[in-house]
């Protein structure tokens, strides 16, 4: 029997200065023709199609990604949560993220953000390192960045992460570590720190930066920045993330625990449990921001929905919760996926028995050895 599973709102805001050459994501560069207010119109047609699929139920997180979700005005921002307020419940205490990009920021944003109703920041920094932020194609300087942060600061933000990326071209293991060492002075609560990949259908795919690395490298760096960062008082909770205590991002939490969300803007994926035909949708929107403008709101903005089959569930449930370095209890992947534990005993027998599960009763935990091969523990799972 599925259980209703905790909300999440997701608000995808498509627009960039520029396409950094490593990134994967629908991001579009922005145009001066672009209006930020038929954005916000679309994505509240959207919120209002899909409502349907959650009466009733509580939003305990916002995030607006992108994109550079900085590039829309404070009163855009507080456009849509008012508005956003008015059609769903957020809880009161709600975590609601806003990415920015130092390089899109001043001083005067961030007091309207936070009137808005923001109240988490995450800052893609990528690296401190002027050289290397050119090499990424960022369009901000390390002053940007630690002048962008002190800006939230005296504003009044608090509770906010620093994005970090290693084995950048030519960057050195003191290099990694002094861009640890710089975020962690800036006293965030919370760090995202993940290894440059040559994603597929980007520009550092097609024509890879020299001085990449190599495996052996980025694995120094991995364990010497994570050693410094437990240190400085950040726990590792998931593959890539790490926190002070008691600020872990509640809505990626949400994710790796299978919870549900809802996707609105051009691109948006969205995951929702649809308890009167215990059933699990995926729904994502049209990719173009023009396209996702113009059919907002009616059945042609849906770019897919996709009803999951039960032997896909534990493969989908997996991919979240074997991220998470505690890991969850047993009993919420029957909760989350409706399905009774014997329907993993083989694989999950299989990935005990090669040292990468924990062999504890009612959990789900990776092994140390599990951590380092997530894909392959994963893999065990895919029917």
């Amino acid at each position: 029997m599925l259980a209703t599973p905790p909300l999440a709102l997701y608000v995808h805001l498509p627009w960039c200065v520029r396409k950094c050459p490593y990134c994967d994501f629908n991001s579009h560069q922005l145009r001066d023709d672009a209006s930020f207010d038929a954005y916000v119109d679309a994505l509240l047609k959207d919120l209002d199609a899909d409502l349907p699929l959650v009466w009733g139920r509580v939003v305990h997180s916002v995030f607006f990604g992108g994109g550079t979700p900085s590039l829309f005005p404070p009163d855009a921002i507080d456009r849509f949560l008012q508005q956003a307020s008015a059609r769903l419940r957020i809880a009161p205490d709600a975590e609601i993220t806003l990415e920015t990009n130092p390089g899109t920021v001043e001083h005067g944003p961030f007091p309207g953000y936070r009137a808005a109703g923001v109240n988490r920041l995450s800052f893609g920094v990528q690296s401190f390192d002027d050289g290397c932020l050119q090499r990424l194609g960022r369009i901000h300087s390390s002053q940007d960045a630690t002048r962008a942060v002190k800006f939230a600061q005296d504003a009044g933000f608090d509770n906010f992460n620093l994005d970090l990326m290693y084995a950048l071209p030519q960057q050195t293991l003191a290099m990694a570590q002094d861009d640890v060492a710089r975020a962690i002075a800036l006293a965030p609560t919370h760090l995202s720190h993940y290894q440059l990949t040559l994603e597929p259908n980007t520009r550092f795919a097609a024509r890879p930066p020299e001085g990449l690395p190599d495996i052996d490298a980025a694995w120094d760096m991995q364990e010497a920045c994570q050693a410094q960062l437990a240190t400085a008082g950040f726990a590792q909770y998931e593959v890539s993330a790490y926190a002070r205590e008691g600020r872990q991002c509640r809505h990626n939490l949400n994710y790796w625990k299978f919870g549900d969300y809802l996707g609105i803007g051009a691109g948006a994926h969205g995951k929702l449990t649809l308890g009167a035909q215990q059933q699990v949708l995926r729904r994502w929107k049209l990719r173009h921001p023009d396209r996702y403008i113009e059919k907002a709101g009616t059945p042609e903005a849906i770019g897919g929905d996709e009803y999951l089959a039960a032997n896909r569930l534990p493969f989908d449930f997996m991919l979240n919760a074997l991220r998470l370095n505690e890991g969850v209890p047993l009993a919420l992947f029957e909760a989350r996926t409706g399905l009774a534990v014997e329907a993993i005993a083989t694989p999950l027998a299989q990935a005990r028995q090669r040292g990468w599960l924990e062999d504890t009763p009612g959990w789900l935990r990776p092994t140390e050895l599990g951590r380092r091969f997530t894909n392959d523990v994963i893999g065990l799972f895919l029917d």
